[in-house]
């Protein structure tokens, strides 16, 4: 009989073992995101990212707000992020590898957080379509 604290222990590593989720977590760490801003970082379709966010909502790890059009996602259980600075010390990353991740503005990304000057009521749709 498998213990339950090894199930959930395994879980967690399971919910993580797509690096796409890593990186969207790395990269609202220390402030929200929303989801033109991760398209914008991940190189990844739209589709892709709102499957992993779910996931990660799911498992209690997100958060959402909404901000006038836009929602954004934020990091719910920050002690992941201590998790993600063990594995990367164990794994021989440097710690400081991981802020690259949550940088802001990021050149190229439509999204309001990137782009400060933007009327308030504009969103990542309507910026990708200019």
């Amino acid at each position: 009989m498998i213990d339950p604290i090894e199930t959930r222990i395994s879980h967690l590593f399971d919910l993580l073992q797509q690096p796409t989720r890593v990186h969207i977590l790395l990269i609202i760490r220390e402030q929200p995101a929303c989801v033109c801003h991760l398209v914008a970082a991940l190189g990844l379709r739209q589709a892709s990212i709102s499957q992993h966010l779910m996931v990660l909502r799911k498992a209690g790890w997100v958060t959402t707000q909404r901000e006038g059009r836009n929602i954004y996602y934020s990091l719910s259980d920050p002690r992941l992020i201590t998790l993600f600075e063990q594995a990367a010390l164990v794994t021989g990353v440097r710690v400081d590898d991981l802020n690259r991740y949550a940088l802001r503005p990021l050149p190229g990304c439509p999204c309001p957080q990137c782009n400060p000057d933007l009327p308030a009521d504009y969103s990542c749709t309507d910026l990708a379509k200019k």
